[in-house]
């Protein structure tokens, strides 16, 4: 958490009184005043900001053109990737007629002599056939010997007094509680489709149809650079020191999305430290934190130059967070020919202004380089009427109650406080939103409604 990237808007630090009950307290509404679009302010900084929808379009699309990557990876390395080929069966499953049941296999009509001192096991060798009027004991997964007709549940049955004879409680139908090979797949059948997530069911579905590894995109690889001479990392804020929040939060976040993060790095106010991070490290994205406006050491935008990036966005126009940007880093030359581009994503240092960061340009580029997804939006009422900016976009957190969004107090830049309670962020178009009116919403990774993680619908 620093002041660094900060913006200055009277509508971004409001924050009603809790009420005295406490019950409203995390549900009190933004504004009571619905503002009207203003024209907009003149100026250089309003002239060069991207419009919100436009910064995340532009961001996904830059993930979307990267070259494809692919990887063929051990089924214990798989998990949360996306398959860069279909899942097709290699084998039938089953790949015999197997018993779905512990208790007797039987061939022929009834009553059956048993046969046998003890039961066919799964993984044992093959049975012999079964003679008409015989029975065997079976166990669930075993191979069900030739000539069998069908598999009685031991529940389903009972022998008489010195256990020579076989009777069925229920009617027998030939083929019951027996998986005949094939029945799930066959060989060469296509299980899924290319582009699938990898969850832990496919993993297993994946072994059981004979894969030791999967062709995958890989995951992509995040540097965290945590910025700030004024920053602590442990204790109570002092001599005009205050907590990192940034570093603890961004990390975890990432790794919600299912995002491989190489390490977070804290460089203080350093502008050689800085330089020499960007130009050296091999990560696809550099997430940095604060230093992306204009004061006495805030120095991303110089150091971006130095290293010969390209500012891709230079601000957006949504609140907070509006001195966000986006770069392409300069090709390195340590990296072999036809590597994807390499970008670096600057947040504001606020907290929440950094939420916003990360959810306009970093989750859209992420998800793209993965192959996945974005999180899924939607639209929904707004319980309340809530306050906007005059002319720019505001993302203001909020939670679910019946089917109605609840923006949430203490929304200011710096605050962390209801976005910690918070489902997501509802899209505020400039000027506001009166009751009723349907929002575009930005679920949280952890939310109810993306309970499942990661990039994905």
């Amino acid at each position: 958490m620093t002041g660094r990237g900060h913006e200055v808007d009277a509508a971004d630090g409001a924050m009603d009184e809790p009420d005295a009950d406490g019950v409203e307290e995390a549900l009190a509404l933004v504004g009571s005043q619905t503002r009207r679009p203003s024209p907009p302010v003149p100026g250089a900084a309003r002239h060069r900001a991207t419009p919100w929808p436009e910064a995340r379009a532009l961001a996904a699309r830059l993930g979307r053109s990267a070259p494809p990557r692919t990887r063929r990876v051990p089924l214990e390395q798989a998990l949360g990737r996306i398959l860069a080929e279909p899942l097709t069966a290699l084998c039938d499953l089953p790949s015999f007629d197997t018993s779905a049941m512990d208790g007797w296999v039987v061939a022929g009509p009834g009553p059956w002599a048993v046969q046998g001192d003890g039961p066919i096991l799964a993984g044992h060798a093959d049975a012999p056939a079964l003679p008409d009027g015989t029975a065997v004991r079976i166990a669930t997964g075993a191979r069900i010997p030739p000539e069998a007709t069908a598999v009685i549940r031991t529940e389903h049955s009972r022998t008489d007094m010195d256990k020579s004879q076989l009777y069925a409680e229920r009617e027998v139908v030939p083929g019951q509680d027996i998986r005949p090979r094939g029945q799930e797949c066959r060989s060469g059948d296509q299980l899924l489709p290319a582009a699938s997530l990898v969850t832990p069911a496919v993993l297993g579905l994946a072994a059981a149809a004979g894969y030791d590894e999967l062709l995958t995109v890989p995951l992509p690889r995040v540097e965290i650079l945590v910025l700030g001479d004024e920053l602590l990392t442990a204790g109570l804020p002092r001599d005009d020191l205050i907590r990192d929040a940034l570093g603890p939060m961004i990390g975890p976040w990432l790794r919600a999305l299912g995002v491989g993060v190489i390490a977070t790095r804290r460089l203080g106010d350093d502008a050689e430290a800085l330089h020499r991070a960007i130009t050296t490290s091999d990560a696809d994205l550099l997430l940095t934190t604060g230093g992306t406006a204009s004061g006495p050491v805030d120095h991303v935008h110089p150091v971006l130059r130095k290293a010969g990036a390209e500012l891709l966005v230079d601000g957006v126009a949504v609140r907070p967070g509006h001195p966000m940007l986006l770069a392409r880093l300069a090709p390195d030359s340590n990296r072999p020919d036809g590597s994807p581009d390499r970008y670096l994503v600057g947040l504001p240092g606020n907290p929440l202004a950094a939420v916003s960061g990360l959810l306009t340009l970093a989750e859209p580029l992420l998800c793209a380089l993965a192959a996945r997804p974005t999180l899924s939006s939607y639209r929904a009422p707004v319980r309340d009427e809530v306050h906007g900016h005059p002319y720019d976009t505001r993302l203001v957190p909020f939670v679910h109650r019946a089917d109605e969004l609840v923006p949430l107090h203490y929304n200011g830049p710096a605050m962390l406080r209801g976005i910690a309670a918070a489902d997501g962020l509802a899209v505020v178009p400039p000027g506001g939103a009166r009751a009723d009116d349907e929002l575009e919403v930005l679920d949280l990774p952890w939310a109810p409604s993306n309970a499942q993680g990661g990039c994905f619908t």
